[in-house]
């Protein structure tokens, strides 16, 4: 399912974080779970992974992250605000010390002048500590590479906070 480039960042993450003995959450827009699922993919990732939020519409962000109605009206769904307030929110409402969010259109409809099929907003959240944000626009390369391209930014950003 998983390239084997993509399950060895994964293995990278999880053996990061067990030596520090971080736990991991995952919420998840545009990717639907596929963080979580790379992560899970490897044996023994429960000692790591705590939970994962598939939190693609709206209401979701709003209901099980917390994140503010006004925010994602404001900025849009898709956008720095959101996905930094879907990581922080994700650690109040976890176990976890690091959450990794995501958000974006994927494709292949759905875009924007201002926000185009391709753009996506990752974050990275360390409880009791930073959020980082990462931007990336990838253009209409298709669903599939969206995604995929998506899940291998946001685990290359977690390890800035671990």
């Amino acid at each position: 399912m998983f390239s084997p480039a993509l399950l060895s960042l994964a293995e990278d993450v999880l053996n990061q974080a067990r030596t520090k003995g971080l736990r991991l959450v995952t919420a998840e827009s545009c990717t639907g779970g596929l963080i979580c699922g790379v992560l899970t993919e490897i044996a023994g990732a429960s000692d790591v992974v705590e939970r994962a939020f598939v939190t693609y519409s709206n209401r979701a962000k709003s209901d099980l992250l917390g994140v503010p109605p006004a925010l994602i009206v404001r900025y849009g769904a898709v956008s720095e605000a959101v996905a930094c307030a879907m990581a922080e929110g994700a650690l109040k409402v976890s176990m976890a010390q690091i959450a990794i969010a995501v958000t974006g259109i994927a494709g292949p409809g759905g875009g924007t002048p201002d926000k185009p099929v391709g753009l996506v907003h990752i974050a990275a959240a360390r409880a009791g500590g930073a959020t980082l944000h990462a931007e990336h626009r990838f253009g209409d390369i298709g669903r599939h590479e969206v995604r995929l391209a998506t899940v291998t930014e946001a685990l290359l950003l977690v390890p800035n906070l671990i």
